[in-house]
């Protein structure tokens, strides 16, 4: 396989590992989506420090109003994610 298509297969590994533990095996419940968020994002949820925050986060990506984080909105906010960290290395390039 490609990059791109190793990269996309393990998003999609990710996504599962998680999602798998409890209830819809489809979605990511709350504290499923904080572990994935923890483990696989270190960088970024270091810089969370309140439960407020996470909180925020999750309402914020659960577009459907259903308390869970389907895959479409989790690659939302992988796409979201992604987007920033380009535009912070490209303006931080010649640095």
């Amino acid at each position: 396989m490609t990059d791109l298509e190793n990269c996309l297969a393990t998003i999609i590994e990710v996504f599962h590992k998680y999602s798998e533990k409890e209830g819809d095996k489809h979605k990511l419940k709350k504290s499923e989506l904080k572990e994935l968020l923890t483990h696989e994002l270190p960088s970024l949820t270091e810089h969370v420090k309140d439960q407020a925050t996470m909180d925020s986060l999750m309402e914020s990506l659960d577009a459907d109003g259903d308390s869970e984080c389907d895959f479409q909105e989790f690659m939302t906010f992988v796409t979201m994610v992604t987007i920033c960290c380009h535009e912070f290395f490209e303006h931080h390039e010649d640095e």
